[in-house]
């Protein structure tokens, strides 16, 4: 009911004097506890409200106000093992103090990653490290990219103009918008895969006269880089998917939350918005860019909201959902970056098209990210249903070493041994029945040299650290599992098994959202595939 009411207050000014927005600008100008005190007598909330929303987030709290350079800690660059000597060397330009972490910049297929001054970069040597820090000059995220199959989201757009024209075709034929969409069964590339025209249908029947479309382009999972891909690439295509979802169910309204991390798909997204206006081809629809501060739980769609919001990033119980009682309470159609860039495609050459690419179950193609232990990283648009063997050796061209495992589809995806590959198809069906996940179709390789056992503890730890802590099962259950993992490797000390997997358990059941309720896959597949390397820490049952 708290939470009710704060939103309640927070719609009042909405977008345009964005309680979230006021609460990051502070933060970042060091601004006084008067100030952040006169913001929530501005919005007549309770100081508590507004310090507990900036105490949250990495980029807005307190201690690291004074962090001047960001460190990538992110998953890939971990395996990689590059982040150690990066670390060293810039802590020849700067203290300890001045040393802030970032959870995943995008920068997984070349590693050595970092922000500084408001923007990436891979720093390999010390050398290129000492001209960064002196020119701050933007350096270019470059990387391969391709395609296996009829190319949908790596296709060029010719003219903008002609391209959004296909609005003005289906601009009032909402019906035949959601039927173009169900038939090519189109399902959400978040992760969860949820048929995407049921959002849209659901929200249409809503009778209210505000409604939002919100993408979440908060790409946490480390390893993956599909979304930044698309804002800073294909990024009409992204806000088309949006006007058109708006124009469909009756929203004005598109709200782009994309992380903090990505600065670069924040500047580009912005001046794609600006040029659409001044050709004026999305009429009085309007378009807002929220940035993120630094949260992994933020992906999951009601903590987005409730971030937008300017509460604490915390999930939301449901029902109700998005569709009757999204953002500030309002029926909201949500949906990621990759869903919303496939929609004009569908559009143009219809549903039966796109669900003829594909399987039946899993249509049309997926963006796999390749990190850098391919010998050709990048991003790849693959037709669904092609083998994981054909994509690691044909697109990404093998390996520079040995590899042992991948973990597929972010630190909630499956870990999978590399000898299961030839098995598997790149579609929701193959890797669920598997025991894995698809999740955003990144790839973070774990070599043969790194222990498994560290990675599990770098899975609960990052669990532990990026919690919302609503739910005891994830604030806990994460924490107390990094304990022992660490506990087993430092101390003459074997984790018991039983109360292990009962830990797994109380995951996997008891918490509100996917990030408690996931991390026990990848865990559970290294403990199948990885036994030999992992029994040495544990008692036998």
């Amino acid at each position: 009911m708290a939470n009710k009411n704060i939103r309640t207050l927070s719609s009042r000014k909405e977008l345009n004097d964005n309680l979230f927005e006021n609460i990051a600008d502070l933060s970042h100008k060091k601004a006084a506890k008067e100030d952040f005190q006169e913001l929530a007598k501005r919005f007549l909330i309770d100081d508590s409200v507004v310090a507990g929303t900036a105490s949250f987030y990495d980029f807005t709290r307190e201690k690291n106000r004074n962090k001047k350079i960001h460190v990538c800690s992110g998953t890939a660059c971990m395996t990689a093992k590059t982040q150690s000597n990066l670390h060293k060397n810039i802590g020849k330009h700067f203290s300890e103090e001045e040393i802030g972490h970032a959870a995943c910049v995008g920068r997984c297929h070349t590693n050595n990653a970092f922000m500084f001054n408001g923007k990436t970069f891979s720093s390999s040597t010390e050398g290129e490290l000492n001209t960064i820090i002196s020119e701050k000059k933007h350096q270019e995220n470059k990387y391969n990219i391709g395609c296996n199959t009829t190319p949908i989201l790596t296709s060029k757009i010719e003219n903008i103009s002609e391209f959004y024209n296909l609005a003005v075709k289906f601009k009032n034929k909402p019906q035949q918008v959601i039927e173009e969409i169900k038939t090519s069964n189109l399902r959400g590339r978040g992760g969860a895969g949820f048929p995407f025209w049921f959002k849209l249908d659901a929200v249409i029947k809503e009778d209210n006269k505000q409604k939002y479309i919100v993408c979440n382009a908060d790409e946490g999972d480390p390893g993956a880089y599909s979304d930044m891909y698309l804002m800073e690439h294909q990024a009409y295509k992204v806000l088309f998917g949006m006007y058109m979802a708006g124009l469909t169910v009756g929203a004005n309204t598109g709200v782009l939350y994309i992380r903090g991390e990505y600065p670069d798909s924040i500047k580009l997204v912005s001046e794609a918005i600006s040029e659409l206006k001044e050709k004026d081809l999305i009429g009085d629809f309007r378009f807002k860019i929220i940035r993120g501060q630094g949260s992994y739980v933020c992906g999951e769609e009601t903590a987005l909201l409730n971030s937008i919001e300017g509460l604490r990033p915390e999930v939301r119980v449901r029902p109700p959902y998005p569709a009757q009682y999204g953002l500030f309470g309002k029926p909201t159609v949500l949906s990621n970056v990759e869903t919303f860039a496939n929609i004009h495609w569908i559009l143009e050459n219809g549903g039966n098209a796109y669900a003829n690419l594909g399987t039946k179950q899993s249509t049309g193609t997926k963006l796999v990210s390749l990190d850098s232990f391919f010998n050709k990283p990048g991003m790849y648009e693959i037709e669904m249903g092609t083998d994981l063997h054909t994509i690691f050796y044909e697109y990404g061209n093998g390996f520079k070493e040995d590899i042992k495992a991948f973990q597929v589809g972010g630190p909630l995806g499956g870990i999978i041994p590399m000898h299961k590959i030839g098995e598997l198809t790149l579609d929701f069906e193959s890797l669920n029945t598997n025991g894995f996940l698809l999740g955003h179709a990144s790839v973070v390789s774990i070599p043969k040299d790194f222990p498994i056992i560290k990675f599990l503890e770098h899975l609960m730890e990052y669990t532990s650290d990026e919690s919302c802590g609503k739910c005891y099962p994830c604030r806990i259950g994460s924490f107390r599992g990094m304990e022992m993992l660490q506990k087993a490797q430092n101390e003459n000390y074997k984790i018991d098994r039983k109360l292990f997997d009962d830990l797994l358990e109380t995951l996997e059941i008891g918490s509100l959202c996917a990030l408690g309720g996931g991390v026990p896959l990848p865990v559970k597949n290294a403990l199948q595939y990885f036994n030999d390397e992992l029994k040495h820490y544990f008692t036998s049952n």
